[in-house]
Formats: structure tokens, sequence, C-alpha cells
């Protein structure tokens, strides 16, 4: 059946109302409107004098804040002085809230202005821009061109963001999709074009959005180099290599930044049985910070395990931990470094053996056996080259077995050398450290040789010490400052630095603590089961070889 259509009468009406309702509705908001902007104009004084006061007492708050503590008792009693004298005078009440309302009506009287889009050097700065990228975003096969000579640049950039001093900050790119944003060889080139354009001697982070076809360039803020040795809050096992930008980890740290304490990002590098990176090597130029990431290294190591150093510079970088408890020894020399290195391949061995007849016996597993040994040598491109004129054995050499079994024997190694000479380093040490440090200024393509893939920032040329990357295995490119360890019988070392070494270093080793050690009485050793003479000998050569050398 069809539907009938309404009265003429009833819709019309209908019409006619809802006309009159919106014309109702209309004529009320123009009302609403009208009341308020006269209620704003009528209560304009008023507003000015509010805002105005809220800013004298945010500049009041500010410079209380700012008044040292023993000088607040005497300002206090000059305030309430001033105020008992002007309630005194004869209209001195009066008088004070007139001037108090005339400098809030004069201080309230200018608005903050809202900044709505760039001024004219940020337009010239963004064209530019914009014209630098056109021969690399655009192909003549193109009918519509995002980026061509003489056009809009509001297209293809957003979210930009300038600093005081009127350089580009931040910058959201928009490129087409035949762009090769898959070849590194591509990426470098837009990257170093926008690291020119934006001003150089900062640290850019470039984040590619190959799915949506954006690139978001930013400027990283400084990592902080306030961060002196410490007790980090860690477990048996992790090692605070240094700290990094707040995104990067998904854990944080308390630590004493200078006269405060916060949280922050560490670099957690974890070593043991379970590790998958059990080694570290550190690169870097003289003077970048690699000496003070081993004694970092040494005095974290200490707290749970034994350390063994070997300094082929020959400077005392490590003489303050010289016959400190935990400290089997500190070599400077080759003859001695050729012992420690033997002493170290043997007692891996040695551990290797001990758990494994523990095992087949279904005994526990020695706990001598457990306690961390770790091997930090400094240089030994020093050491290589007294050993080829000498006609000596490469002590390189003698690392091919703590490197290949130290994670089942519990032998962590930590080489550092330095750039021009990192070619000397054998194929043992470079193929078993899969954690990488580099520190102190360095090219893209030497970080990324040695770390094996290139930074997403842009390294500066000036960086203080202790600054640089690490990457822990096949994982990400991370920004690192290592926490400041200087030596602390350096002159040139702060107070405050050298207190916060000498804090964390362990006791000194008596003369009977060197001698309970010779007879096994204070080695926590546990002899082997006697199956033959080997495993009941191989616990005291190897205590007896670690006295030797503490007495060397």
């Amino acid at each position: 059946m069809a539907r009938r259509p309404l009265p003429r009468i009833l819709s019309s009406g209908s019409a006619r109302v809802l006309s009159s309702g919106s014309a109702q509705i209309a004529r009320g908001r123009e009302i609403a409107r009208t009341a308020a902007d006269s209620a704003t104009d009528v209560l304009h004084p008023l507003i000015t004098v509010s805002r105005g006061l809220r800013k004298l007492a945010a500049t009041a708050k500010a410079k209380w804040a700012a008044t040292p503590k023993e000088r607040r008792g005497p300002t206090l009693f000059l305030a309430a002085a001033c105020v008992l004298v002007v309630a005194l005078i004869p209209y001195g009440p009066l008088l004070a809230i007139i001037t108090v309302m005339g400098a809030a009506a004069w201080k309230g009287r200018e608005r903050p202005v809202v900044k709505t889009g760039p001024d004219e050097a940020e337009v010239e700065r963004l064209q530019a821009l914009y014209e630098a990228l056109v021969p690399y975003f655009s192909v003549p096969e193109d009918p519509s061109p995002l980026f061509a000579h003489g056009g809009d640049w509001a297209g293809a950039l957003s979210d930009y963001e300038f600093d005081g001093n009127g350089r580009m900050s931040r910058v959201r790119v928009k490129y087409p999709a035949y762009f090769t944003d898959g070849e590194a060889e591509s990426r470098a080139r837009i990257e170093q074009l926008l690291h020119a354009k934006s001003g150089r001697g900062r640290e850019y982070l470039f984040d590619w959005d190959e799915e949506g076809n954006q690139l978001v360039m930013s400027v990283l803020p400084a990592l902080s180099t306030g961060i002196a040795a410490q007790h980090f809050v860690t477990v048996p096992g992790e090692t605070v290599l240094g700290f990094t930008d707040p995104g990067a980890v998904q854990r944080t740290v308390p630590v004493v930044d200078g006269d405060e304490t916060r949280d922050a990002p560490p670099v957690v590098w974890r070593t043991g049985p379970r590790s998958t990176e059990p080694h570290l090597l550190v690169v870097g130029q003289p003077g970048s910070g690699t000496t003070s990431l081993l004694r970092s290294i040494a005095l974290q190591a200490l707290q749970h395990g034994d350390v063994l150093i070997i300094e082929g510079s020959g400077t005392g970088e490590y003489a303050c931990l010289t016959g400190r408890t935990g400290v089997l020894a500190v070599e400077c020399g080759l003859a001695g470094a050729l012992a420690s290195l033997e002493w170290a391949a043997h007692e891996t061995e040695r551990r290797l053996i001990s758990a494994n007849r523990a095992r087949q016996a279904g005994h526990p597993v020695p706990e001598d056996t457990k306690r961390p040994l770790w091997i930090l040598l400094d240089r030994p491109s020093v050491f290589a080259h007294l050993a080829a004129a000498d006609g000596r054995t490469d002590p390189q050499q003698l690392l091919q077995v703590p490197l290949r079994h130290g994670r089942a024997a519990n032998v962590t190694v930590v080489v550092s050398e330095q750039f021009d000479t990192e070619d000397v380093l054998s194929e043992p040490v470079l193929g078993h450290t899969r954690a990488r440090v580099v520190l102190g200024p360095a090219a893209p393509e030497e970080i990324e040789h040695v770390l094996g893939a290139a930074p997403h920032t842009t390294p500066t040329p000036d960086v203080p010490p202790g600054r640089g990357y690490a990457r822990l295995g096949t994982g990400p490119v991370l920004r690192l400052q290592v926490p400041a360890t200087p030596d602390p019988y350096d002159d040139a070392t702060s107070e405050t630095h050298r207190q916060a070494v000498l804090d964390l270093l362990p006791e000194r080793q008596t003369a009977l603590d060197a001698t309970d050690m010779e007879t096994g009485a204070e080695t926590g050793v546990e002899q082997a089961p006697a199956e033959d003479e080997e495993a009941d000998t191989a616990p005291v050569e190897a205590v007896a070889g670690k006295v030797r050398m503490e007495k060397g």
C-alpha cells in the first residue's frame, strides 16, 4: 500500500515551527555573545588587576625561593617592619592598597602574545630547506610532485620548532613513496642535508617511518655529565656502563647528579653464564674516557668478584686499585702481563674441569667457580709491539681460552684500545667481544665499523670525556655518557670526584691476609674430590699463583 503524503497544512506548519525555532536559537546565541562582550568590556580593569596580582605573587614567590636560608629571617623581619610602619602612618594602608593596585594594573596590562605561525625569518628557513630537498624527493615523471622548485613548503614540512637562536630544532618531512628510504646511502644523504641546513654543532635524531613516508628530525639534549661514580642499584651480574636518553631503555635507577637525586636511564651490561654478550670491547680516542670506563667497571665488579688489571700504557692509571681486596694484580710490564694472562687461562680451564667433575658426580658446583673473575686489559697493542720486538708471545693469544670459555667459567674479559691501533687487535678479541662501546669524537663510518651498525644520530666534533655510543650484541645503538670515574691520585681531579672514587675503593689487604691466602685458610676455595693428583693440587696452585702476582 502506498503511503499518503502529509497534509500541506501540517507540513508547512512544521517547517514554519522549525524555522522559527532556529531563528530563536540564533538570536539567543547572538544575545549571549553580546552579553559576554559587554561583560568583558566592563570587567576589563578587574581582569587586568587580577592578572597583575598573579604576576606580582609569582615574582615574590620566586624571589623568596632564591633567597638563601640564612637571609630569610632578616628579610622577613624587614618586611614585617615595613608593614608596621605603613600601618602606623596616616593614610598608610590606603596608600599601600593604591600602590599595589597601580603596580598590579601596570604589570597586568601586557597579555602574553600567542604565536600562531612562523615569522618571516622562520618561513625563509623552511622555504630554503624545502628547496634543498627538491633534487632528492622529485623525479621528472611525477605528474603532481610534492617537492618542486618554487612550490609550497607547507604540504611537505610540518611540526616544525625553532630554538631561541632561530635555528630549527624539530621538523617532520613528508616525502614521496618512490623515494628509496630502504637504502642506507639515500637516508644518509638526506640526514647530512638536514644536518647542514639546520645548523652544525648539535646532535640530531632521525626517526624514519618507512610505512608512512615520513621523517622526523629533532635535536637531542646533551646527556648529563654530573653523574659521578657511585653505588648503582643493580643485581650481581649487571654492570652500568653509563647513561643514555630517557626513551631509549625501559629502566631507570636512582642516581646522585650534582646536588640532587633523580632517576636516570642506564645502559646495563649483563654478564655471567646466561649472558649473550659476555665480553666487552671499548674503542676511543686519547682522552675520550676509555680508562675511566674501565675504572668504573672495576669498581662495580669488586662488589661481587675478583679483578685482574693489565695496563699497557704504563701511566699508573689504576694505581688506586693496587693492594685492594679483590684485586688480584695490577700489571704494567710485559713479563707480568704474560704471567697473569697465562694464569688466567689456566684458571679458566681449572674452573671448567672442576665444574664438570662436580656435575658428573652429582655434587653442587664449587663456590670458587661461581665467583666472577674479571680480566681488564687496557691498550693490548703496546704489549703486542713489545712482544714482537722481544720475540715473545703476544698477550692477546693467551686470551683465547678466557674469551671462548669465559661465559661457562664466570670469567669476563674487557679490552680497551684506541682507534689508531685498532688493527692490532687479534681475531679472537674481535670475534668474542659482542658488547661494544665507542667513546670520543669519531666519524659515522668509524662508529659503524666498531659497533656493526650506524647510529641514528649525528655525532658532534666536540664531546666531553666519557661521551659516545654503546651497542650490546644485536641491539640498537645507544648514546652513552660514562659516569665520571677519574684517577683519585691525579692532581687535576676535582675533590668531589676524588672522594666519590675513594669511597668506592675496597679496603687494603694486610700482611695477615696475604699469609692466610698462602696457607689457604681464608681463600674460600673448596678442594675437589681426590680422584687424582692433578685434581688435588689444582686449587692450591691457583691460590699460590694469585699470591705470587700480588707480591710481584
